[in-house]
């Protein structure tokens, strides 16, 4: 049985081969959030004040400010997004989405049918994943609660000790503790999926992975195939997610957990969620053929293959650190060999004496996590590559000063 989590919008350009980026509505009402459709949810230009406020500018960074690029929060996007503009806004009315229910009638009660229909409607513009072929559709509050969801439904019933949750190093830093954190005892982290073999364990697979960008299947053979597949990245303050499921009566445990955790997911989210997808799938539409601008994917090829020229530059000017070899796939979405360009870079420190790369980092302005929270060496650390441009900037410059 497989899970593929994944986040409200995908930021990411399309991935190589093997890899499904996803990546974290219920059915009501119709509420139509598509381009140019006033209804209960509209892309309208009166906001609470009537009008139209222009977008804040991009804060000013001191030459002396410390940039902190532990987390992986997207804000390189928001560029794209104020590109965008109007065509991605939403006024929700007061009485709009005050029922618990979306659909009563459907397996995810909750979910909004069209942030559903959005949701298909993007995975068969890229083509990462057969969203026709029997899969149902859980939203929840991002991924990190998909992931308990997923694991509390994965994890078989009547067992005399927890389910062990694994993944190969270095593995995202936050699935040993969002593992353990509920305490359950159905599920508990047991570390690097290297040391197990056989079918005893639920394996999470993420791919390109977080941090070191490689592309990844899962390493254990199962033949119950209890994989859940982590293709997150996305609109990542929308804290919304969705995970497509394949078995029925794992996707109603999943929707069972949500449901008993937070009585269902935010209608306003899904429909901000909605109408974002809705601007991604419409603008590799024939009507937008001529306005290259309003293309998440291109945009996020363009500009983080911009990025990771930069930082392969100054890492090689350096000789202080390395980085793992560029690496390529066919991608299903452009139908070309295209160059991986991750969301994060695993930066290894190659400095003699220097056997902690984050203090070392720290030490010139520069915060990033250490690689020893990945269950990797210290000498590595992950660094956010989707940080506004001008913090971007700062960190070039300040790796080609280290030497």
């Amino acid at each position: 049985m497989t899970c593929l989590l994944v986040p409200a919008v995908a930021c990411a350009a399309p991935a190589p081969a093997g890899h499904k980026t996803t990546g974290h509505g219920r059915p009501q009402p119709k509420i139509r959030v598509t381009r140019g459709v006033r209804s209960k949810v509209s892309a309208a230009r009166a906001g609470m004040d009537g009008g139209t406020s222009a977008p804040p500018p991009e804060p000013a960074i001191a030459p002396d400010a410390v940039i902190n690029l532990e987390l992986g929060d997207p804000t390189m996007y928001e560029a794209f997004w104020r590109e965008v503009g109007e065509r991605a806004a939403v006024a929700i009315p007061g009485w709009s989405g005050m029922s618990y229910f979306s659909n009563a009638q459907s397996l995810c009660w909750f979910l909004d049918p069209e942030f559903e229909r959005e949701v298909r409607r993007v995975h068969r513009l890229v083509g990462n994943a057969a969203v026709d072929d029997g899969y149902h559709l859980v939203v929840g509050t991002g991924a990190t609660q998909l992931f308990q969801a997923a694991m509390y439904a994965l994890s078989p019933a009547g067992a005399q000790w927890p389910v062990g949750v694994v993944s190969p190093a270095p593995y995202y830093s936050s699935y040993p503790p969002q593992t353990d954190l509920l305490l359950s005892g159905f599920y508990r982290w047991a570390g690097d999926a290297n040391a197990f073999d056989g079918d005893g364990h639920i394996e999470l697979v993420c791919s390109p992975n977080n941090p070191d960008g490689a592309i990844r299947e899962a390493v254990l053979s199962s033949e119950s195939g209890k994989a859940i597949h982590d293709l997150v990245t996305g609109h990542a303050g929308a804290r919304l997610g969705w995970a497509l499921v394949k078995d029925r009566d794992v996707a109603k445990k999943m929707v069972y957990f949500v449901d008993r955790s937070t009585i269902g997911v935010s209608k306003d989210s899904q429909l901000r969620g909605a109408k974002i997808l809705a601007v991604v799938s419409d603008a590799y539409g024939p009507d937008e053929e001529d306005d290259t601008r309003l293309r998440l994917f291109d945009f996020a090829r363009r500009r983080m293959e911009e990025r990771w020229r930069a930082l392969r530059a100054a890492v090689a000017a350096t000789g202080a650190f390395s980085l793992p070899e560029e690496t390529a796939g066919h991608c299903n979405f452009s139908r070309q060999t295209v160059a991986a360009y991750p969301a994060f870079a695993w930066l290894r420190c190659e400095k003699d004496g220097v056997e902690d790369c984050a203090e070392f980092l720290r030490g010139h302005g520069i915060v990033a996590r250490g690689g020893e929270q990945f269950g990797g060496d210290a000498r590595c650390v992950r660094v956010n590559m989707l940080d506004r441009d001008g913090v971007f900037d700062v960190l070039i410059d300040r790796l080609f000063s280290i030497t």
